[in-house]
């Protein structure tokens, strides 16, 4: 097995038993400077007019850029904390799966920003979201 294969391997155990399991999202990519994942668009991820809920881009949105950020921290000293998120919804969804691609903008001791691009199944983009995560040391 290959480094990627581990490390996306290793960043599945982390969502075990979590939302990010109970909504379906899968880790599907890791790389060096990037993350890369899929939701589904179904009864778990709708809201009540059958489209894509917002929350549930954000919730995908903000699960890539924080595990992004976890990779590129030593864990046993260093914990990710989720400091700021936004998202623009640009287009709807209403069945299949959605991706996201999460990469850093900046990448510094105490603070990282990561965006993260989510789309459909086509290729349109449906949101847009950038997180600013705290680096904060373990207790």
């Amino acid at each position: 097995m290959d480094k990627n294969n581990d490390t996306v391997e290793r960043v599945k155990q982390w969502c075990k038993n979590t939302m990010i399991d109970y909504l379906g999202i899968e880790i599907t990519e890791v790389g060096a400077d990037y993350l890369c994942g899929k939701m589904p668009v179904d009864q778990r991820t709708h809201q009540p007019m059958g489209l894509l809920h917002g929350g549930a881009s954000v919730v995908l949105a903000e699960s890539l850029a924080s595990m992004g950020a976890a990779l590129q921290v030593d864990l046993t000293k260093k914990a990710c904390v989720g400091l700021e998120i936004n998202a623009n919804h640009l287009r709807s969804a209403r069945e299949g799966w959605v991706y996201g691609k999460a990469t850093p903008i900046h990448v510094g001791r105490s603070t990282q920003v990561w965006e993260t691009r989510i789309t459909d199944e086509e290729g349109a983009l449906v949101c847009i979201s950038r997180m600013t995560v705290a680096i904060i040391d373990k207790k």
